[in-house]
């Protein structure tokens, strides 16, 4: 079978360049930020551990996002992927609707992180108002074009990614003064054993990583992405696993890990036990920035991904709505950012962290069996194709993953997709009878 690909309504304003800082971004965001002291609870000093695993986990992932992505190009990812491979409407909306929950939910979660210590280093506002007002603000700047959110998205992951350098840099010239404790990066707690940690860390540093798969929902807006797509994609994964690397390395070498436990913004801590007198406001403003930037990213993933479910009949064509010149998503943008603004009353940032990585397995696991069952599939240009192993190491890796996953966070999660479900069934109803009348009215 062959497969064509339809023009898109979409613009195609994003550069391979602009597609590596775009999924660079996004990964190198807040988790990194607030993270570190939670996985420091888990393996004490050995804080590197889980990220590496945590990286090769969603390497496996990764591979074939890059296959599918470059295959079927189009805005909606997973969902998308889910209906070509399994053509079950009701699966392809379950799938979609568990990552746009898991995009609504993360925004969410991060328009948390923004609105609290770090903001409040500057000014005191109460945080609903100060939460509705960033997400209105992403929202316009979303809809103003994807251009200008990339190009925003290239300033802000640079300074993301200078506060993390700094930190680094900081520490290593602390250490060559004969400062801090280098034996402590192997160091796990005496009372935990050193597997079992490492495992149940590398859940929490999982959170971390993903961020990849937002970039397949901006597939239609990419230039060539069968050619750049796998390059921007494994180079900005590799770069993000190098620079997490080093943190954990450093931010244990620095503090003992009891310390970075009991954290709520670990770096800063880092940053301030090294001594050098960088005033803390300023790496809180850098925190700021790398919070915004991930906020900014997922709302732009969760509003493409509303559009392609709306392209693909799964959710009401009103969702499908863009703005003439602008040729951006509208109407997605803004249900996506009403979502989110809601979302923020219902948790805390940690558990709403577990539940983006729990809602976003289950895609992960439907996205590895849908390379499978796509091979069959031909398209007319040339694509990345990985190993057949691969999909097969990625669906066993997501079930380990969920086998870590405490009741609480299956409950919130299992509440999230109910809803889900449930304005399927409503929808499919209305649908029919709207369908009905048409046909009453012609005959």
């Amino acid at each position: 079978m062959t497969t064509e690909t339809a023009p898109s309504k979409l613009r195609q304003g994003i550069s391979g360049k602009l597609l590596y800082l775009f999924i660079l971004g996004d990964v190198l965001g807040a988790g990194i930020y607030a993270l570190v002291g939670v996985i420091a609870a888990e393996v004490g000093g050995a804080i590197w551990v889980p990220l590496i695993v945590a990286l090769a986990l969603a390497l496996l992932t990764a591979g074939s996002y890059a296959e599918l992505v470059t295959k079927y190009p189009k805005a909606g990812g997973a969902a998308v992927f889910a209906q070509r491979a399994y053509k079950t409407p009701f699966i392809s909306f379950v799938v979609g609707f568990c990552m746009l929950a898991a995009g609504v939910t993360s925004a969410a979660g991060l328009t948390l992180a923004f609105t609290g210590d770090y903001l409040s280093a500057f000014i005191a506002v109460p945080p609903g108002w100060a939460a509705v007002v960033f997400l209105a603000l992403l929202a316009l700047l979303n809809a103003r074009g994807i251009k200008e959110s990339v190009r925003s998205n290239v300033v802000m992951t640079v300074i993301e990614v200078s506060g993390l350098v700094l930190v680094i840099v900081l520490v290593a010239v602390f250490l060559g003064q004969g400062g801090g404790n280098p034996e402590q990066i192997s160091q796990f707690p005496t009372n935990a054993n050193p597997a079992v940690a490492v495992l149940g860390a590398s859940l929490i540093a999982y959170y971390s990583f993903v961020g990849f798969e937002v970039s397949a929902n901006v597939a239609e807006e990419v230039q060539n992405p069968a050619r750049v797509y796998p390059k921007a994609l494994f180079g900005a994964l590799a770069t993000a696993g190098a620079v997490y690397l080093l943190i954990g390395l450093v931010s244990a070498a620095a503090l003992p890990a009891d310390d970075l436990a009991g954290s709520t913004a670990p770096l800063l801590d880092v940053v301030t036990a090294t001594g050098f007198g960088i005033p803390p406001w300023l790496f809180s403003l850098i925190a700021l920035v790398a919070v915004a930037n991930g906020a900014l990213l997922t709302m732009i993933m969760a509003s493409r991904l509303t559009f392609g479910m709306a392209e693909e009949g799964l959710l009401p064509p009103v969702l499908g709505k863009v703005l003439p010149n602008r040729r951006t998503p509208w109407v997605a943008i803004i249900a996506t950012t009403a979502v989110a603004m809601v979302l923020t009353l219902t948790g805390d940032l940690a558990s709403l962290a577990e539940t983006v990585v729990l809602l976003l397995l289950f895609v992960f696991i439907s996205t590895n069996i849908a390379v499978l069952v796509l091979r069959r599939d031909r398209v007319e240009h040339k694509h990345f194709r990985i190993p057949t192993v691969i999909p097969y190491l990625g669906v066993a890796s997501c079930v380990l993953l969920l086998t870590q996953q405490s009741a609480e966070i299956w409950l919130r999660a299992a509440i999230l997709v109910g809803v889900g479900v449930v304005l399927y069934f409503i929808s499919a109803v209305v649908t029919k009878r709207s369908n009905r009348k048409l046909q009453a009215e012609a005959g």
